[in-house]
């Protein structure tokens, strides 16, 4: 039997490009499947900028601690395919497993009988095929990259949409203004269909609450119609029906605050019931890997210095540089740790709006290859950004060795170790590891 990376790759030739939005291939695709996208649960579709896993992750873990049943669909996965698809089950959620994967794979590649189709567009209807199948309360479904011709924006009707803060992101494909990224970003919207919308530059929420007035979509806005902010070390969330005291989230970090409270704002739409009970648990519970991810142990902490904190995130644009500057801020105001950047990135990424944060605040940045990606920026280039915006850099061959190199050196209080830069150089590190999702 053929194995889930081996079908992937055989799908590979079915279309040149890898990105090719549009939906009409996986709308002909799901007609042959006898339109799985018609039978799903209800879905709150989520789109946006930075933000939407963790808020997925936060709405997923409320509702399992309110005892709901709630299929996820996520893109890209760090380590396996199969991190992508979640489905529902009696207490936590599963990640599919091989045989689910494949049966799913075969129906589809013989549905469609060899046409043109993207890798996104197939798998993402054989996400459908399962979750039609399987029976839940909810699908939290995230878009791919956009959201207008985006493959996962069949949904006719939504139970709700939601859109996270938009920032310049993808160019190439959304747009080089952020008007148009969001113009984009705001094609999942209905006609009807509750949205809510995240903090928005005050272009974008313009744009945005036109659009949802024109389509006749009830809409919730973040600092106008509901607000989460920490006092006293907890997390206070306010609407029109009061004020919620909760504990902070587990993910650190004040824009997971943001991204919580978003999630709460929605569920509180959908489920007027849902008790703070779920609220308090679901919000400490909630986890997200690789987005300010503590790493305490494997293989790659071992080559960490003595002492030393070693974080992991996959931000990679201006914004996700802004918000992680500002946690690592926040942790040397708690503790004061020399800060050391290892950054990895690829080529379509603004290599200098990310680091330029870091100016001021990280004591050095060892630019470091993204492994097995053809498009990886070279760590010289990286190094060049970084002195470009007043950073110490030096170049490493690998996140490890860049670790041994640490290693190698006196602290008198060890560092706090960022690993950053890319999505794809997370998936990497937590391979290295051996701490891979789960």
């Amino acid at each position: 039997m053929d194995k889930p990376d081996a079908i992937l790759t055989r799908f590979m030739p079915l279309h040149p490009k890898r990105i090719d939005l549009s939906l009409t291939r996986i709308e002909r695709l799901l007609a042959a499947l006898g339109h799985p996208e018609s039978r799903l649960p209800p879905v709150v579709h989520v789109a946006g900028t930075n933000g939407k896993g963790s808020t997925i992750a936060f709405m997923r873990a409320i509702l399992e601690a309110a005892g709901r049943t709630v299929h996820v669909y996520t893109s890209p996965h760090l380590v396996r395919f199969h991190e992508r698809i979640r489905l529902g089950r009696a207490g936590r959620g599963q990640l599919i497993d091989d045989a689910g994967l494949l049966a799913a794979f075969d129906r589809c590649e013989c549905a469609n009988e060899g046409a043109p189709i993207t890798v996104f567009e197939i798998t993402t209807a054989a996400a459908f095929l399962l979750f039609s199948e399987t029976p839940a309360d909810f699908l939290l479904l995230e878009t791919g990259l956009g959201g207008r011709v985006d493959a996962t924006n069949v949904v006719a009707r939504p139970a709700a949409t939601l859109i996270t803060p938009i920032s310049m992101d993808h160019p190439e494909f959304l747009g080089t203004t952020l008007t148009a990224v969001a113009g984009e970003k705001a094609g999942i919207l209905k006609p009807g269909v509750p949205a809510v919308l995240g903090a928005q530059v005050p272009t974008v929420r313009a744009l945005i609450q036109e659009r949802a007035e024109d389509l006749g979509a009830p809409l919730l806005i973040d600092g106008q119609d509901f607000a989460a902010r920490e006092e006293h070390g907890r997390l206070l969330f306010e609407d029109e029906r009061g004020l919620i005291d909760l504990p902070l989230p587990r993910l650190p970090g004040r824009h997971q605050q943001t991204n919580a409270g978003l999630a709460i704002a929605a569920l509180r739409w959908l489920q007027p019931k849902l008790g703070i009970a779920a609220m308090e648990r679901g919000i400490v519970e909630a986890e997200w890997p690789a987005r300010l991810q503590r790493l305490s142990r494997g293989q790659l902490v071992k080559l960490a210095p003595v002492d030393s904190e070693l974080w992991l995130d996959g931000g990679h644009n201006a914004e996700g540089g802004r918000v992680l500057a500002q946690a690592m801020a926040d942790f040397e105001d708690k503790r004061s740790r020399p800060l050391i950047l290892i950054c990895g990135m690829l080529a379509t990424k603004d290599t200098a709006a990310f680091l330029r944060f870091f100016a001021g605040l990280a004591q050095e940045v060892l630019a470091v290859p993204v492994p097995h990606q053809e498009q990886a920026r070279a760590p010289d280039e990286i190094a060049a950004a970084a002195r470009l915006s007043g950073l110490e850099a030096a170049v490493s061959t690998s996140v490890a060795a860049a670790l041994r190199y640490l290693a190698a050196r006196q602290w008198t209080i060890g560092p706090r170790i960022l690993i950053a830069g890319s999505l794809y150089l997370a998936g990497e590190v937590l391979s290295a590891n051996g701490t891979p999702p789960a």
